[in-house]
């Protein structure tokens, strides 16, 4: 079992987080980040991610103190290449077809873990499977390659908050926690992946960048569904998630008093997903809109309807459980 010692044991009051740059020198410093059992966030198509080395135990549990997080919500581990990631779970036809379609980019498959796996007993939670990615993003991959290990990241914010699409997101909530952040600008998606569990029939987990039409056009068959009560086997499935401080009204066609009204399509409001009703837009700008009026001080936010197909039903998703009553 890979339970290998950081250089060092980190505590709070040690930290400094430093903004790295995408430059050789900003790479090196990420990955001895990394090596030094440190928590680096990083640019990801999806969003930012708050990477450790996969196999050290002592690193993986600190992005759990870091976020907050919940000890039963597993983690996703994060490799260069679909080959890296076989050495590590008992692969499957059905696997084959979605890797090599949708490989780099933001699907998640939930597999069983091979028993000489070196990735760390902490990412799965008890649990005989473990969810791997391999992300779309040029930095992230040279990241990954450079590492020569596999890195566990969940988003790059507090459990249960709005997830970071830019670096200044990640600053704003977990400065002094963590060693650094590559800063590369806004993520392209703004929405994590799509996760697929397919240690049974082909299951969908948690919708995501990959339009589940998509995804079911590729496997030639609907995908199963499932709900949090059947279990946590992924992230993305508590029923409270990506929630801003404001309360949140959704289906909304018009702001009530004090309330923000974000548009979607060709309508008065404050905000607007996307004024062409482009989903892909609209996906891009949803964390980035909610962080926006976080930071305004805003109390109370109307969300206009976003139609269920494509990733609509991502976004959806998202701010259902961002309105979803908080513990």
């Amino acid at each position: 079992m890979a339970n290998l010692k950081p250089e060092r044991s980190v505590t709070m009051s040690d930290i400094q987080t430093m903004t790295l740059r995408t430059n050789s020198a900003g790479m090196k410093q990420a990955t001895d980040i990394l090596r030094k059992g440190g928590l680096l966030a990083f640019p990801t198509e999806t969003v930012y991610g708050l990477g450790a080395d996969a196999t050290q135990d002592l690193a993986v549990a600190r992005i759990y103190a870091a976020k907050g997080r919940p000890t039963f919500n597993p983690l996703i581990a994060h490799f260069p290449d679909a080959d890296s990631a076989k050495s590590h779970v008992h692969w499957s036809e059905e696997a084959d077809i979605l890797t090599n379609t949708f490989w780099p980019g933001a699907i998640t498959l939930v597999l069983e873990k091979r028993q000489d796996s070196t990735l760390s007993a902490l990412l799965s939670t008890g649990l005989s499977s473990v969810a791997i990615r391999v992300p779309d993003h040029s930095i992230a991959s040279n990241l990954l390659h450079q590492f020569s290990s596999p890195i566990a990241a969940p988003s790059a914010n507090p459990s249960g908050a709005i997830s970071p699409t830019k670096p200044e997101h990640v600053l704003s909530s977990l400065a002094g926690k963590i060693e650094g952040v590559i800063d590369a600008g806004a993520c392209r998606l703004g929405l994590e992946s799509t996760i697929i569990d397919l240690t049974v029939a082909p299951t969908l987990l948690r919708p995501g960048g990959i339009p589940v039409e998509i995804i079911e056009d590729c496997l030639g068959k609907k995908l199963q569904n499932t709900q949090a009560k059947d279990g946590i086997k992924a992230p993305g499935q508590l029923s409270s998630h990506y929630a801003p401080c404001a309360k949140l009204r959704l289906n909304a066609t018009s702001a009530l008093d004090e309330e923000v009204l974000i548009g979607f399509g060709d309508m008065e409001c404050d905000l607007n997903l996307s004024q062409d009703a482009d989903l892909t837009e609209a996906a891009a700008h949803l964390f980035a809109h909610l962080h926006f009026l976080d930071k305004k001080g805003v109390a109370c936010i109307a969300v206009a309807p976003v139609p269920q197909h494509g990733l609509g039903q991502a976004i959806n998703d998202r701010l259902i459980r961002a309105a979803a009553p908080r513990d």
